[in-house]
């Protein structure tokens, strides 16, 4: 499975890029309109080199169309041939572990050999979301709970509950069960599993079962260098993997000039100012940033924010990107380009890409 995992570096990037997509709305736009931007945004990465292509499960936020990653994925599928497909991720609390093995397999019986399972232990959304989705209003998210909720969901990918547990009859279809009936053919692969995190409780746990990781530096930037450093630490040799291998998200925005970039992010933190403060909404255009009156504590978000957004001309961001990987040692670069315009958010893909001289596109 080692090989489902680990990514080829293109050009002169320093270890291979992905693409984590928020399948974001922006203002005067619709969730149509985003959705195929993903499609044009998946199969242009995919053409230019970039190992993988994640979505991530988000709830109750009006900018972010990506609430049923499992749709999504299975639309992207039957849009491009090569390039890795996953979740980045789902959200293991806020589903029984049989229907995301039964999602999960059918992805992979629709793009074998493509499909990745990234699992967060967060809601995705606030408290009353998730009390919505999970029809409690007891929101378990502990240690204890987590890795019982893991361990039932991988049992049901591989069909090997011991005998005598209750679920031992219980199979994830499609699923490894399908070949011990007549007549079956066993698929030659499972959907490897990946956990996600913004702190140090994934990474240990990635690392104590010998799992790849991937760490949400985008938002959670103070806490990258430790948790890779636990990671690695905790790192166990499985038979899923040899050796730590560890993804970091990172914003990054690409434009053909730096004053556009700096226009744009503006107006992405401003929609994190909206989150942040209990009034999500469409992610607003760079006008519309330009003419909030941001208060002293607003602007000191923003400015802390925007430092964590590499951002600039294709250079710029190139630079910044390499010094990242090099303060961090990661094993690869998972892009998030976030703008109010599809085509933004297209053509700063392009310009990462040709800044480290990917492939082009045939």
């Amino acid at each position: 499975m080692t090989d489902e995992i680990r990514g080829t570096t293109h050009g002169t990037a320093p270890t291979p890029l992905s693409v984590l997509d928020l399948v974001t709305v922006g203002s005067g736009t619709t969730a149509t309109q985003a959705l195929r931007t993903s499609v044009d945004l998946a199969r242009l990465t995919e053409s230019r080199g970039f190992h993988r292509y994640w979505v991530a499960e988000h709830h109750s936020m009006p900018g972010v169309a990506s609430s049923s990653p499992a749709v999504i994925l299975a639309h992207l599928a039957a849009h491009t041939t090569r390039i890795r497909l996953g979740s980045g991720g789902v959200m293991l609390p806020n589903h029984a572990p049989l229907v995301i093995a039964e999602q999960f397999g059918t992805l992979e019986a629709m793009a074998p050999g493509r499909i990745d399972l990234g699992l967060g232990r967060a809601p995705g959304t606030d408290g009353a979301t998730a009390a919505a989705l999970r029809r409690t209003n007891t929101l378990n998210e502990g240690a204890d709970d987590f890795p019982q909720q893991l361990a039932e969901l991988i049992r049901f990918l591989d069909d090997d509950f011991p005998d005598g547990h209750p679920y031992r009859r219980i199979h994830a279809v499609p699923g490894p069960v399908q070949a011990t009936s007549p007549g079956g053919v066993q698929s030659p692969h499972r959907p490897p599993v990946w956990l996600l995190g913004s702190s140090g409780f994934s990474a240990r746990l990635a690392g104590t079962l010998g799992l790849p990781f991937a760490f949400a530096h985008h938002f959670s930037a103070q806490n990258t260098v430790p948790a890779l450093d636990l990671y690695r630490e905790s790192f166990r040799p499985s038979a899923v993997l040899d050796a730590p291998y560890a993804v970091i998200g990172v914003s990054a925005l690409a434009t053909d000039d730096e004053k556009e970039a700096r226009r744009q992010v503006r107006a992405a933190a401003l929609n994190m100012v909206r989150l942040r403060t209990g009034r999500p909404g469409l992610v607003p255009t760079p006008e519309e940033a330009e003419a909030y009156p941001f208060t002293p504590m607003e602007q000191e978000f923003v400015d802390s924010w925007n430092a964590n957004v590499v951002h600039g001309t294709p250079d710029e961001v190139r630079t910044g990107l390499d010094d990242l990987h090099k303060r961090t040692g990661a094993d690869e670069l998972m892009i998030t380009s976030n703008a109010h315009t599809g085509s933004v958010r297209l053509r700063s893909y392009e310009l990462i890409a040709d800044a480290y001289g990917l492939p082009t596109a045939a």
